[in-house]
């Protein structure tokens, strides 16, 4: 049976991800300003804050000390169907409202839900669980 969700992991998880999301928006506001389409960059600024992610959360927020292979290949598979709803929310809400800041905030809220869901019952499950 699943374990319950607990408040102090909601809030690491919230701290851990505060971190991945203002690496995600520098590198975000970064490649705009350099002249990178807004698609590509919020793609590449995605990838960093996925990255900063995994590691917080691996070791901090869901406590998963031991190394398995697997964590990866669910991360990554968890990451590529939460960067697609990311950027299409991104895009349609830029589409229907026109203001960048609006967009990545409502991208990124639908993503973190989709990422702690997922990390929590599929990527860092306790040994037996899943595997």
């Amino acid at each position: 049976m699943a374990e319950k969700i607990r408040l102090r992991e909601c809030l690491k998880f919230l701290v851990g991800g505060g971190s991945a999301v203002i690496v995600d928006y520098v590198a975000y506001r970064l490649l705009l300003h350099f002249g990178v389409s807004v698609s590509p960059a919020k793609g590449v600024s995605y990838v960093a804050g996925a990255a900063v992610g995994f590691v917080i959360n691996k070791l901090w927020t869901f406590e998963s000390k031991r190394f398995s292979p697997f964590e990866i290949v669910r991360y990554a598979a968890l990451y590529a169907v939460s960067a697609l709803a990311n950027a299409g929310v991104n895009k349609l809400v830029l589409l229907l409202f026109g203001h960048q800041l609006f967009a990545f905030l409502c991208a990124t809220g639908t993503s973190t839900a989709m990422n702690f869901l997922g990390q929590k019952y599929f990527v860092f499950v306790k040994k037996g669980e899943a595997e």
